[in-house]
């Protein structure tokens, strides 16, 4: 990937070099160039920090989601971008994930749909496979256990029934809910979706539990089968 040539930051004003800028200016004033050209620290000849950091973000459209689904080997396609400094850049989006898992440790009451999603932001953001986790709550609807089920590729995974009711009857919780993502970005349930569902929501009423809701999961919004009247189709 050729990048074109621009003036090395170190003929640039200081107040215009990155680092310069945020330690004078505040974190909040560096566009998101700015602030990967500070990770990845140094350019190559020729090329600057910043060139490469306007490269690596108009292969990604500017999507921060997508720049944190890349891999280390990823990352070294792009030219000036060796071991380290890719290591940097998924050391840096890891630890963005881990802020916003720290901030739901809290085991938060879930209200509606919304909250669920801000729930599971932490653990189902930028995974290129596809999860299943369920969510058990007591009466008063507070999060007792956050627990992901099963695994899978980029089209699937499987959730076995057993393991959930056995996850809830060990915790004696009053109210289970469930969630996996797409990592394609589509909305839509599929038919095992709507199936599991029912049978899930008949087996919770037989042990005085309820099922009330399941989520699909998508970096960028979700879909609610509770919202939608979805639970009893």
């Amino acid at each position: 990937m050729k990048i074109p040539a621009l003036s090395g930051i170190k003929c640039w004003a200081e107040e215009d070099r990155p680092r310069e800028k945020l330690l004078l200016k505040g974190r909040h004033n560096l566009s998101d160039v700015e602030l990967i050209a500070i990770l990845l620290h140094t350019g190559i000849p020729g090329h600057s920090a910043l060139d490469i950091s306007r490269d690596i973000l108009k292969e990604v459209k500017n999507d921060l989601y997508t720049l944190a689904r890349l891999s280390v080997q990823e990352l070294m396609v792009f030219e000036g971008v060796g071991k380290t400094k890719a290591a940097r850049l998924v050391a840096a989006m890891e630890l963005g994930r881990r802020k916003k898992e720290s901030c739901s440790a809290a085991q938060p009451v879930i209200s509606c749909s919304n909250d669920l999603y801000q729930l599971m932001i932490p653990f189902l953001a930028d995974l290129s496979h596809e999860e299943f986790w369920i969510i058990l709550l007591n009466r008063a609807n507070k999060v007792i256990v956050t627990q992901k089920l099963s695994m899978g590729g980029i089209s699937g995974t499987v959730a076995d029934p057993k393991l959930i009711f056995k996850s809830a009857i060990e915790h004696k919780v009053s109210s289970i809910i469930l969630c996996h993502n797409h990592p394609s970005g589509n909305l839509k349930p599929s038919s095992a979706d709507l199936e599991l569902t029912k049978k899930l929501s008949s087996g919770a009423r037989l042990l005085d539990m309820q099922v009330l809701d399941h989520l699909i999961f998508t970096d960028t919004g979700y879909v609610s089968f509770a919202d939608e009247g979805w639970l009893s189709l």
